[in-house]
């Protein structure tokens, strides 16, 4: 076995600075009584605080069944709201592509229409002209800047 060597030093040091504490004497007479009647009260009141009588029960029940109605009421909300969401995004990104279909539509018909062939089969085989400056004939309207199709053109 091996020999523990013992240190030179002690634990501690005893000096000017550090000084042994002095045991506290334990309260004899009344001052020991009023404590142990403080801690019997104590106790006592202890005791009281763990029981739970019917009132306290049944608000206590009432008070938890509230809470776990609006919790549950407020997942429900929040599980609407972010399927909600969801749809939303599910259409706009329709939306999205319906615009760009349409786009492309737009292009390919106005790409698909030759203004030549157009005016060339207006003016040769139809007979149709440029109206002349006479023919032309402006008026003011007093409601609005859109105009009806079907609504009567003042005579001048």
């Amino acid at each position: 076995m091996a020999e523990k060597k013992k240190s030179s030093r002690p634990a501690y040091i005893y000096g000017n600075a550090v000084r042994k504490a002095e045991p506290k004497k334990a309260p004899s007479g009344p001052a020991k009584e009023k404590k142990r009647k403080s801690h019997y009260q104590v106790r006592r009141n202890q005791e009281k605080a763990l029981q739970i009588d019917l009132p306290y029960l049944v608000v206590l029940t009432i008070a938890s069944c509230c809470t776990l109605l609006i919790c549950v009421n407020y997942l429900q909300v929040r599980s609407d709201m972010t399927s909600r969401m969801d749809h939303i995004k599910d259409l706009e990104l329709e939306l999205d592509a319906l615009k760009d279909e349409n786009d492309t539509l737009e292009t390919r018909i106005n790409t698909a229409v030759d203004l030549d062939y157009v005016y060339k089969v207006a003016t040769e085989e139809l007979g149709m002209v440029y109206a002349n400056k006479d023919q032309v004939l402006l008026y003011q309207q007093t409601e609005s800047e859109y105009v009806r199709q079907y609504e009567d053109i003042p005579n001048y």
